[in-house]
């Protein structure tokens, strides 16, 4: 029946979409009878010899778990150019220099572009993954084994972690870390602190199979078995001789590391930007060949028109994509840096602010990661100062090493001034059967105080008087009904509670003993908590307020998370244990993850599987948590969240990496990762729409004028005064309603808005050629460089007006001001745009000076040409609910 209770604890295989399971093979040995145990791991108490150790370490290597190196710096600089245009551009520029080896202008251009955009988005990955590597520090140096040497003798000796082998007898002590997976051989009162795992802040009992309790474990969680030490977990008190079972990658914390390292699945950020990416090539592969062959059957001249073409394609492309992006993200980085928050990948700031749902541990996040003394109550749940006192002293002079909750008593409130008219005489330490511990006391009045407290089951069975307001009354089986009735409603509050009992008697003139825990007094109870931040609940609600929903996904009890969750202001109506997910096919886990506010007792790989199911929904997730049990969800999430006290895992695992463990912290990158995603947008849609409106009015022009509209080196130098205008988005500001909403990346609304939009400018532009043509009788080969030159005017201007006008749902430069950089840097351009005709620049790219005249017309164009963008806005907003 155990067997098969632990079978099914270990997490299965990845039929319903889950991680790869997780290997606990130290698990399934968690009962087997000692000899049973050495026999099969062909080791004895004595130890193994060096030719075992040899042999084993040959076979499974290093006591190492994986980690994930940082890429060399060559590798993470050609990843900088895996991007869809960056390689579109190269392209194109490579084919210019090839067409025009004469002219590299174009080229040099293009380089300079890509160049910068690499570089940045090079420098700020490479010096964040420079971090990373602190991985094998898990695990302390050294750990106590029992060898055979040479000549057959058995001795204790210390040996690096990394020797450890399969059969080793490990020797543990307060304060060692557990340098593999151990299953127990002898234990006494052992607490091992598994909160690098688990995120409960208690330290658990650990016994050997066959000391009172550790044979009723039949759990759902392979970490609640009490007969079981992993890698990683600390030992608090107590000590333990015990077997290694499982090293290095098959050791449980080996499988989490192993779990994580390796290619990480593409977040919400990388399927947007590629979505749109390929939708604006999509565009340029189908127009720009219909434009190439339209001048090449209308003029006649081939090389000609392919060189337009090509420079149609370069004037297609959003060239400053890589770079604006770039720009943004590190602009972002820089901003959540003085927030003390350090970004480890760039896109993960998008997520940021695209995150809908964020996912947190409870411990340290939620809570103080502190236990408190929350109440001290009699045995009627009424306040009461005596079974304080009596906890105080209990608690004071004790000699052994303080647990969290005897330091919580102390720091509850100072009674030194009672205590000091005690002495100690003896000390009843705890152990793992009693769960209770005793000091005895003395004050000079001719008898000795027995103080007592522990577990309730255990202290109200040697309780024979109960104390009731002044009155000592003998225990009933009804008032010992009562108090656990009392006790169990404070655990469903998250309250641990333990019980404090008295007993006065001459002193015995001897040693005492467990015996003399008899016929006690039962005084009242102490009940624990690891209360709430102050700040939990003010962020939480102002998480809620920018439309991103809390989920608490733990490791701990649940009636605890329940608590520390309703008090933070989270719905706990619906709340769910990893036991009750395990078994789910992956529809039954959304509908499951759908309605759940809390999730309790979660193993790592059911923590990551509710991730994948929330991004199954459509959600962009980030996950916030610190301990190795969270490395495989904060991998999973489109946005991993850590703090620079984690684990060495979690901070590898984690994208973003917070100096201080404040939610506060988050709403503010949720807002500078909205602003980044927003200017983003605000390039994209103003260069796509900007882009479409030009292609469409260079088939109109290319169709019926018998010259090109514009010479392919001007729609060069025009791209990049219109380029130069918009390095200043990423210092833009965005309105306050576009921040109150996730907001995600949506390849058919830029092309939506690419086609109401860009016909737009397509209008003015053909407006302005039957200007150039009628009235100013620029309509002969002789004429084309004024037309030329009235085209290039009139474009830079609407396309730089259209920066203004994208850039926000309202009406520009009345109700919404643009910031000023970008104010100074389109007014600059469109200065420099202006004066090109008329200087020696102009003259070497085919311009001619143009009549006062034509600015005239120019201004009612742009003027007109802002109305009706303006209203072709109100419309659009009307009827599609959005702008950006």
């Amino acid at each position: 029946m155990i067997k098969q209770s632990i079978q099914g604890a270990l997490p299965r295989a990845a039929d319903r979409g889950a991680s790869a399971p997780l290997h606990v093979a130290v698990a399934q040995e968690a009962f087997r009878a000692n000899s049973e145990l050495l026999a099969s791991l062909e080791t004895t108490p004595a130890g193994l010899d060096e030719e075992q150790i040899e042999a084993r370490l040959h076979r499974d290597g290093i006591n190492e778990v994986s980690y994930e190196k940082p890429p060399h710096w060559s590798r993470q600089l050609l990843r900088a150019f895996k991007n869809p245009f960056i390689i579109v551009l190269l392209v194109l520029a490579v084919v210019q220099m090839f067409a025009t080896p004469d002219d590299l202008s174009g080229p040099i251009i293009i380089a300079a572009m890509v160049g910068i955009s690499v570089l940045l988005s090079f420098t700020q990955e490479y010096r964040s993954s420079k971090a990373a590597e602190r991985l094998k520090a898990m695990v302390r140096n050294t750990a106590t084994v029992t060898r055979r040497a040479s000549d057959g003798h058995s001795e204790r000796i210390e040996v690096p972690v990394g020797e450890l082998v399969a059969g080793d007898i490990v020797h543990l002590a307060a304060g060692d870390m557990v340098p593999a997976d151990l299953r127990l051989l002898h234990a006494k009162d052992l607490f091992i602190s598994q909160a690098i795992l688990t995120g409960e802040s208690l330290p658990v009992e650990k016994a050997a199979p066959g000391a009172h309790g550790a044979a009723e474990a039949d759990r759902a969680n392979p970490l609640d078995l009490p007969t079981i030490c992993y890698m990683g977990t600390n030992v608090v008190s107590g000590t333990a001789t015990a077997v290694v079972v499982a090293t290095g990658p098959r050791s449980y914390l080996g499988s989490l590391a192993h779990s994580i390292v390796g290619q990480r699945v593409q977040t919400s950020f990388d399927r947007g930007v590629n979505s749109v990416s390929w939708l604006l090539i999509r565009f340029m592969a189908v127009m720009v060949p219909v434009v190439f062959l339209i001048n090449g059957f209308d003029k006649h001249d081939w090389l000609q028109a392919f060189m337009f073409a090509l420079s149609v394609a370069v004037g297609l492309t959003p060239e400053m994509l890589p770079l604006i992006v770039t720009a943004n993200l590190a602009k972002g980085a820089l901003a959540m840096s003085r927030r003390k928050v350090v970004v480890k990948r760039l896109n993960a700031i998008q997520n940021f602010g695209a995150m809908d749902v964020l996912c947190t541990d409870k411990t340290g996040t939620l809570t103080l990661d502190k236990i408190v003394l929350e109440r001290h109550l009699d045995l009627h749940g009424e306040e009461s100062d005596e079974a304080l006192e009596y906890g105080y002293l209990n608690s004071r002079f004790q000699t052994g090493l303080k647990n969290l909750m005897d330091k919580a008593v102390l720091a509850h409130r100072d009674l030194e001034p009672a205590a000091a008219h005690y002495r100690i005489v003896d000390e009843i330490p705890f152990d793992f059967q009693r769960r209770r511990m005793s000091v005895v006391l003395g004050n000079g009045d001719g008898h000795d105080l027995i103080v007592c407290k522990g577990a309730v089951e255990e202290m109200l069975s040697i309780c024979t008087w109960a104390k009731t307001g002044d009155q000592i009354v003998p225990m009933t089986d009804a008032q010992r009904d009562e108090i656990k009735e009392m006790t169990r409603g404070l655990n469903e509050d998250g309250l641990r509670v333990l019980v404090v009992a008295v007993k006065q008697q001459p002193p015995a003139g001897r040693p005492y003993g467990v015996a003399d825990e008899s016929g006690l007094t039962a005084v009242g109870c102490l009940a624990f908590l690891d209360p709430p931040k102050d700040s939990a609940a003010t962020a939480i609600a102002a998480l809620h307020h920018h439309g991103v929903q809390v989920k608490v996904i733990t490791g701990d009890n649940e009636a605890v998370t329940r608590k520390i969750c309703r008090e933070v202001g989270l719905d706990v109506e619906h709340s769910a244990q990893g036991r009750q997910i395990e078994p789910l096919d992956d529809a039954a886990l959304d509908e499951l993850v759908k309605r759940t506010t809390v999730f309790a007792k979660m193993s790592p790989l059911q923590k990551a599987r509710v991730v994948k199911s929330l991004q199954r929904q459509g959600h962009t997730v980030g996950f916030l948590g610190d301990g190795i049990n969270d490395a495989p969800a904060l991998r999973e999430a489109d946005v991993g969240i850590s703090v620079d006290t984690a684990t060495d895992i979690a901070k590898e695992s984690a994208d973003i990496i917070l100096l201080e463990k404040n939610l506060m912290v988050l709403e503010e990158g949720v807002i500078e990762g909205r602003i980044t995603f927003g200017n983003i947008i605000k390039y994209i849609k103003m260069t796509a729409s900007s882009n479409f409106g030009n292609m469409f009015s260079v088939l109109v022009a290319s169709a019926f004028l018998p010259f090109l509209p514009m010479l392919p080196l001007q729609i060069l130098v025009l791209n990049l005064l219109y380029d130069i205008s918009q390095l200043s988005i990423p210092f833009d500001r965005m309105d306050d309603e576009y921040l109150r909403k996730p907001r995600k990346w949506d390849a058919s609304d830029i092309g939506r808005f690419m086609v109401w939009i860009g016909p737009v400018s397509s209008i003015f532009d053909i407006t302005t050629f039957l200007l150039l043509w009628h009235v100013f009788g620029a309509n002969s080969m002789a004429h084309q460089p004024f037309f030329q030159s009235g085209w290039f005017i009139e474009s830079l201007l609407t396309q730089t007006l259209i920066v203004h006008m994208i850039r926000t749902r309202r009406i520009p430069f009345l109700q919404s001001i643009a910031s000023a950089p970008v104010l100074a840097l389109t007014t600059a351009v469109i200065l420099i745009g202006l004066f090109v005709p008329f200087t020696g620049l102009g003259a070497k790219i085919g311009m001619v000076a143009l009549p006062p005249a034509f600015f005239g017309w120019v201004a009612l164009t742009v003027l007109t040409y802002g109305v009706l963008t303006q209203l072709m806005k109100l419309v659009y907003i009307r009827r599609y609910g959005r702008w950006l």
